[in-house]
């Protein structure tokens, strides 16, 4: 594929939104190995840089959102976006004093916000991109029985908001070449924050934010900050279930089969009625998926090609289609995000 040709791609698949766009940048992210890497280095061309809603079309979202006098909550608004995606788009702007939270600061007495303005009808546009996924995938036969659409691709109707004000993060993606410039030592630093950061979302805050993109990731050398940015697609969990996965991941990390497997049913992976086929694939792949956790893994723990975990997702892969055949009911719908991050 010629550079030609893919500035042209990219230049097309800028202008499109929703499910497609998406869906393309969940394939790019790093060490998924789902797309060749010509079109790996399309999609992530793409990641930041969809084309943008006209000006008088963002003024008609923030006036139905805030109201006709919505300027007045910033002293200055940007109204060029410095970021657009498949949902939406991203402005740099300065909130006036009386609606910034105390402490806030910033210039001009204000506090320096990120206002994510979605896209209109993009709720529309969505649900209509999943029910294609949906037809082709099913009317195909591409997917067994056993794994639930319904769960997997669902749009929720209470989503209604279109404007989302966040504070301004400084800081590069960790997806950026200066993130890959930097030692190697300084890297696994970086890898060992989102890792702790994933840990205290799932286990302190129970709310994940579920948008992988690593754009979402930003490092700053000057503070050696890591931060997380934009919350738009988040997933609350409660106590009870992530106090019985923890215990699954520890059953799992000891090599304890019994207990992986109650812990299981009562997390509903399992029903009890599975053969031992089934039985057999899903405590393996709980067991592999808590190698790094286990006291007798050296740390630090590496990822990617050429490393043990490497072959660890390898023997997994093997056992997702006898999972899928085999699969009684759906996992729960917390584990689409839980495990998807």
């Amino acid at each position: 594929m010629t550079e030609a040709n893919i500035t042209r791609l990219v230049s097309k698949l800028s202008q499109m939104r929703g499910v497609t766009l998406k869906l393309g940048q969940l394939m790019s992210i790093p060490d998924t190995y789902i797309l060749p890497p010509g079109v790996d280095n399309i999609f992530r061309r793409v990641q930041d840089s969809a084309h943008h809603m006209p000006d008088w079309q963002m003024q008609r979202m923030l006036q139905t959102s805030l109201g006709e006098t919505w300027a007045d909550s910033f002293i200055s608004f940007d109204r060029i976006p410095f970021a657009a995606a498949s949902i939406g788009q991203v402005h740099h702007a300065v909130l006036a004093p009386s609606q910034s939270p105390p402490g806030g600061g910033g210039g001009g007495g204000g506090q320096r916000v990120a206002v994510k303005i979605r896209f209109p009808n993009i709720a529309s546009s969505i649900a209509s991109g999943l029910g294609y996924v949906k037809m082709l995938l099913t009317a195909g036969s591409l997917l067994p029985r056993s794994l639930s659409l319904n769960r997997t691709i669902q749009v929720w109707p209470g989503r209604t908001e279109r404007v989302l004000v966040m504070e301004h993060m400084e800081g590069v993606s960790i997806g950026d070449a200066v993130i890959g410039a930097l030692p190697q030592e300084k890297r696994h630093e970086i890898a060992s924050r989102i890792f702790g950061l994933c840990l205290w979302e799932l286990f302190q805050f129970m709310l994940m934010q579920t948008d992988q993109n690593f754009m979402n990731f930003l490092w700053n050398s000057r503070s050696q900050q890591l931060s997380l940015v934009d919350f738009g697609a988040t997933r609350e969990y409660n106590k009870e279930f992530m106090d019985n996965w923890l215990r699954s991941l520890q059953a799992a990390a000891s090599e304890d089969r019994i207990a992986c497997a109650e812990l299981s049913r009562g997390l509903w992976y399992l029903t009890g009625e599975e053969n031992e086929i089934m039985l057999d694939a899903h405590i393996d792949s709980m067991i592999l998926l808590a190698t790094p956790f286990k006291s007798t893994t050296p740390q630090a723990f590496a990822f990617g090609p050429g490393t043990p975990w490497a072959d660890i997702t390898a023997r997994i892969r093997t056992n997702i289609p006898v999972m899928l055949k085999h699969r009684l009911p759906p996992p729960p719908r917390e584990t689409y995000s839980v495990i998807g991050n």
